[in-house]
């Protein structure tokens, strides 16, 4: 696992201190788990700062279900919550902050796509999600993409749901691409756009934190697969990774998460999906 700069240079002085005391009993066994996949002192993992009820930065911390399922997985693999270092996973920036090695994985709403298989890998998935449609609560124009005609639309830069609007929608609706959720929901606040286009776990939890501003759609037009993002070729992780999402799910905390942080919302809680990534 990746250590910080001052657990890693702890982490070589103990090393050294290993190697010579193997040395003189002559026992060549390293008793590690494995490489930088198995066992550590310290995580550091990408989540959303800025999505209520899944990723979200407070004044006491990190909350939402992706923080639950991040923390779980990281009890899992030995680590503590104390030594998790969280770090802001903008939709743009995950494979990137993967592939430099800036992250042990990211638990930030990331759904399994091929093209993101081509640049990482992924254990799970750990949720599905749909992508729907969040308006004002007086607004009664907007009941699904079929009345989106001429509207004004807001998702994320680097998201599955801005590529599908691109993909689907390009000719229909007026696209608006920002940096992050908040930027997104100020814009519907303001009338500068008509409409938040995301998951409906995202939504769900933009609605519940402000009660009675917004409302769900609630006509889901994709599946997400959502997935811990991870280095490509790290198998024993993603292995280790997917046993602990299974504990999860299987535990009850996976649903009393969910429940805790979309609940607010009155989001259907659906059964736990089955791990794919393999």
């Amino acid at each position: 696992m990746r250590f910080s700069r001052v657990l890693r240079a702890g982490a070589v002085a103990t090393a050294m201190g290993l190697a010579l005391a193997a040395c003189g009993s002559g026992n060549q066994d390293s008793g590690g788990g494995g490489g930088d996949s198995g066992g550590g002192d310290s995580l550091t993992i990408g989540i959303k700062f800025d999505q209520p009820g899944l990723g979200q930065k407070t004044p006491d911390g990190y909350e939402g279900f992706d923080v639950d399922v991040a923390t779980y997985i990281a009890k899992e693999l030995g680590v503590d919550a104390d030594n998790i270092e969280f770090v802001e996973a903008k939709s743009a920036d995950r494979e990137t902050l993967i592939k430099n090695g800036d992250v042990d994985f990211i638990v930030a709403t990331y759904s399994i796509t091929d093209k993101r298989k081509a640049e990482v890998d992924f254990a799970g998935p750990y949720f599905i999600a749909h992508q729907d449609l969040l308006v004002r609560a007086d607004d009664s124009s907007i009941t699904g993409p079929e009345t989106l005609n001429g509207k004004k639309l807001c998702s994320v830069t680097g998201s599955t749901s801005a590529q599908k609007v691109k993909d689907e929608f390009a000719d229909k609706v007026d696209l608006q691409e920002y940096g992050g959720y908040s930027e997104c929901l100020t814009g519907l606040e303001s009338g500068a756009v008509d409409a938040i286009t995301t998951d409906d776990t995202i939504l769900a939890g933009l609605a519940a934190a402000n009660e009675g501003k917004f409302k769900l759609v609630g006509k889901g037009f994709s599946d997400e697969n959502y997935g811990v993002g991870l280095k490509k070729g790290d198998t024993d992780m993603r292995d280790k990774i997917n046993a602990a999402i299974k504990k999860m799910e299987d535990d009850g905390a996976w649903k009393s998460s969910l429940e805790k942080h979309l609940g607010p919302a009155d989001y259907n809680i659906p059964e736990p999906p089955e791990i794919t990534e393999k």
